[in-house]
């Protein structure tokens, strides 16, 4: 894994009506096109998952890119409902990589998780369109960082 051949996703928990997973799905396979076979979600509800599921699912086509999985911690999932928990599980099986630096959760956890990630990748997807959020947070440190970032939010 090279910086320079890796994507990570930032995106709000809570899937507006302006989310579509065909942008998504474009944007991954695009930069597949790039040259990135290294695809890094932070595994939280929401946008996380869709990028999990969405890169699952283009390595039906493209067998060779890696879905690599980076949860702030060990118990990111004990508040969720079952069949959500059953679902990360799921999906934490089926990553090529899974990264839990922590035990348990605390304050400031997901901004540390967020900013490796950033840190680990030259382009970033976000689904942002509330930019006073942590995905706004990581919208912004991306930007610095110098990557080039797409946001999807609202796109077709």
């Amino acid at each position: 894994m090279t910086k320079e051949s890796t994507c990570c996703f930032t995106g709000h928990r809570v899937l507006g009506s302006d989310f579509n997973n065909d942008v998504l799905q474009r944007g991954i396979v695009y930069l597949i096109g790039k040259g990135v076979d290294t695809f890094i979600c932070g595994g939280a509800l929401g946008f996380d998952t869709a990028c999990a599921k969405a890169v699952l699912k283009a390595k039906e086509t493209y067998p060779h890119i890696k879905l690599h999985i980076y949860a702030p911690c060990k118990n990111q999932s004990r508040n969720w409902r079952l069949l959500d928990r059953i679902g990360y599980d799921r999906l934490l099986k089926k990553a090529d990589y899974v990264d839990m630096p922590r035990e348990e959760y605390f304050d400031g956890c997901m901004k540390i998780r967020n900013y490796k990630m950033v840190d680990a990748s030259a382009y970033c997807i976000c689904y942002m369109n509330s930019p006073r959020t942590g995905t706004g947070q990581t919208y912004r440190y991306a930007t610095k960082q110098g990557l080039t970032v797409f946001n999807i939010a609202g796109k077709e």
